[in-house]
């Protein structure tokens, strides 16, 4: 499977940003799509996640302000990203999974597959 991650860039606290990720390799319906971010400094962590049979799971800190979601026919999935604050600077992460799992499951063992990240700093 590969995953290829964009619409990162330098934003306003308050702002918004979309983030986009292509896959190929498999069929996309049967991967589950996440978002993970690691901010300077600090580990890897879970953000959002999508399974494969429509389950939605958000870290606590941006539930409410993010969104995850998937378009089966373009074979990408999306995180919508409201609300900024200059704690969400990271570099985020797509990845992707065969398995139809939880968000605890992914927060804590991660995804199979992973694509290169995109830089998302937001400027207080």
């Amino acid at each position: 499977v590969q995953l290829q991650a964009s619409g990162g860039g330098l934003v306003q606290a308050g702002g918004s940003l979309r983030l986009s990720c292509a896959a190929s390799g498999r069929t996309f319906s049967s991967l589950s799509m996440g978002w993970f971010r690691q901010a300077p400094g600090k580990e890897r962590e879970f953000v959002a996640a999508i399974s494969w049979s429509g389950g939605r799971y958000y870290r606590d800190s941006v539930k409410g302000r993010f969104t995850i979601s998937r378009d089966n026919a373009k074979n990408t999935a999306y995180l919508q990203m409201n609300s900024l604050k200059p704690e969400d600077t990271a570099v985020y992460f797509c990845a992707a999974d065969p398995r139809d799992s939880s968000g605890t499951y992914y927060r804590r063992y991660g995804m199979d597959y992973w694509g290169k990240g995109t830089l998302v700093t937001v400027s207080s």
